[in-house]
Order: structure tokens, then sequence, then C-alpha cells
């Protein structure tokens, strides 16, 4: 994960970068600079070739497209041409500034494209407003519509990212999300933990968000021409004995690390959810001037990958856990425990996978 801009063009109600208490982006660069992406497009170069697996590279933020087409050109061109041919680039935006030009730079170096869109309106813009406290919806919308209306709109389309608000109504946020055409959605949690609950959430047994998950799901089940909705595919393909793909459900194991504008690089940021810093290795690594492959050994590399596998005894003794993964590991934070916890969503988790569970069993049933 590449943070290209470290500032955004919106201030989000339950950003986890700027508004749960981390600081950490006042003392990064607003903007990664040439040198820095020149450094990061040779280590992520020699990475590419060395390793087995394919790597993804996801530009991020803040807002990436901060960075301005000329600078964003001259990146994704850079990594196009120095990554092994199976390396996969994406941008995750919230697509107020998505244009026309930005689309077919990513056209040109076949760059996916997510944007974050939590619904209708009045949901959306409950939450996503920019730094005047204007509404975003309007413009985002125009960006999915561009890109929608673009030639290689099924090529570079991934889909669409949402956060869940458990008062809200899943099947009017459904509809209007497959109305702007997009070919897939993912749906994430409001961040929280064990010390502070995710907003929505009563108390750590509630099941608000595995109830609004379940409406969702039997909405999508009776669609006869859905989209693809990630988190749902994932886990009925877990439950079928297949693999996910997505982190935080199942057992796959993902390497992420984040490239701050400055080049340092730290443990996925969504775990500045737990406590701020969360995200920081105690010795500080960087991409400028440094061999990233001879930085990703250690023990404090191990420590910080095996956050991925649930060590609470609930977890490891549930007959879920194949399907459930633990959750994301800020979610199962606390000051007492630590990462020692099950997820703070293991009672709505546990709600979905019995439901789907049922779901698929009737529909064997049906077959017979």
């Amino acid at each position: 994960m590449v943070k290209t801009a470290s500032r955004c063009n919106l201030d989000c109600s339950y950003c986890y970068v700027y508004n749960l208490g981390d600081e950490g982006w006042k003392s990064q660069p607003r903007l990664m600079t040439d040198a820095v992406m020149s450094a990061v497009i040779d280590q992520l170069s020699a990475l590419s070739q060395s390793q087995s697996h394919p790597l993804s590279v996801v530009l991020h933020g803040g807002e990436p497209l901060l960075l301005g087409i000329g600078a964003t050109e001259r990146f994704v061109e850079g990594l196009k041409l120095s990554l092994r041919a199976d390396a996969g680039l994406h941008i995750q935006t919230n697509g107020v500034l998505l244009t026309d030009e930005f689309i077919d730079v990513f056209d040109r170096y076949d760059v996916g494209i997510s944007i974050s869109l939590d619904g209708p309106a009045e949901l959306h813009d409950r939450n996503r407003r920019d730094r005047h406290g204007d509404g975003s919806h309007e413009r985002v919308v125009a960006g999915v519509a561009r890109l929608v209306a673009h030639p290689a709109s099924e090529r570079l389309f991934s889909g669409l990212l949402a956060v869940v608000d458990p008062t809200s109504d899943p099947i009017e946020v459904y509809e209007f999300l497959k109305a702007t055409g997009a070919p897939s959605f993912d749906f994430l949690y409001r961040d929280g933990n064990h010390d502070a609950l995710p907003p929505g959430k009563s108390q750590t047994d509630s099941t608000e968000y595995g109830d609004w998950m379940v409406r969702l799901l039997d909405h999508y089940l009776a669609d006869l021409t859905p989209p693809r909705i990630r988190v749902l595919d994932d886990l009925i393909r877990l439950i079928l004995g297949g693999r996910g793909r997505k982190e935080g459900i199942g057992q796959e194991e993902y390497g992420i690390l984040v490239i701050d504008t400055d080049g340092r690089i730290t443990r996925n940021d969504t775990l500045k959810a737990a406590y701020p810093g969360a995200d920081r290795f105690q010795l500080e690594r960087s991409i400028v001037n440094r061999d990233l492959l001879d930085q990703l050994a250690g023990t404090e590399l191990d420590e910080y990958f095996a956050l991925q596998h649930p060590t609470s005894p609930t977890c490891e003794a549930c007959p879920e856990l194949t399907v459930c993964g633990g959750g994301m590991p800020a979610h199962r934070w606390s000051t007492k425990n630590g990462y020692s916890n099950p997820t703070v969503f293991c009672s709505d988790q546990l709600t979905l996978i019995s439901a789907l569970r049922s779901r698929l069993s009737i529909a064997a049933k049906g077959k017979d």
C-alpha cells in the first residue's frame, strides 16, 4: 500500500487515519516526491522479481489523486514498466477528483480503480463531508458515472467500497449502489475494539452489524441479476471449502506493508484503529537509501504478520474459525489483553455465518 498523499480532501467522521486519535500523518510530507517515488519503483521492482507470489500495489492516502495528474502518470508508468508482468496495480479513491484524464492514465497503465461510496446522499453525506463541511455525494457519484461511461470501464472498475451504518436500510443501500452500474461492492464495518465499541454497536455481544448483513444477504440472494459482493462471496466460498480473498476472514495469509509519503515503511495502517501508533515498527524502516529485501526479515516482522492469526482461546476453539478467520487485528484489541481477544464483531460474524449456512443448506436441499 503506497501512500502518495498524506492528506485528504474529505474529512470522514469514521476515518481511522485522521479521526481516531492517531496523529502520525501530521509529520508526513503532504505528497510523495519524485525521489521517493523513484525509490519505491526500484525497491518494489526488486521485491516483485524476487518473490514467488504476485505483488499487488495499491495507491492510497489520504486521497491519492491529490498527487496530481502528472506525478501520478509518471509513478504508475514507472511501476508498470518495472514490476513483474503478473503484478497488480490499483488505486483506492474517494472519487471526488476522478476526471477523464485520470481514467485515461489508469487505462494506459492498467490500474484498477475502487471508489468509496456509502450509499444514497443522506447516508453518505452523514459521514463523508469535505473540509468545509459540505457533503461529497454528488461529486463522488459524478466520478463513478464518469468511470462507468469510460470505454475501459469493464476492465478498470474494481467496484465500490461502502462502510456499514447499522442504522441504515441495507436494501436501500444495495439498490442504490447497484443502480450506479458498479460491477461489485464490498462492505466494511466501522472501526472499533473492546475498549471503544464501534458506532452503532451497543455491547460486545450485540449483533447490529450481523443483522444488517443478514438482511443484505437475503436481498442479494433473491436478486436475479446481482453484482458481486466480495465479503459475502468470500464467506460462501469458505463455507463450501474454498479459499477466501479478503483480509480479515478465512485463514489466508496476507503480507501487507505500507509505504508513507516520506518512504517510511509501516505495518497495516488499519491498526491505527487499535491505538495511536499501533501501525509503527519499533525499528524504523524506510524505502529510501535502504534495501527493502534486507528489511523484510526479523522477529518484529514475524510478530506483525502473526497478528493475522487470532490467539484468543475463544477463537482457537471456535468451529467457525476457518470461515470467520478471527476478524481484523485492530478489532480484537483491548488494553487488558492486547490482540488476544475475539473480534469485537464476533457475535455479528457468527450471526452472518449461521445465516449463510442456513441459506446454503436450503439451496442444496432444493437441488436434491
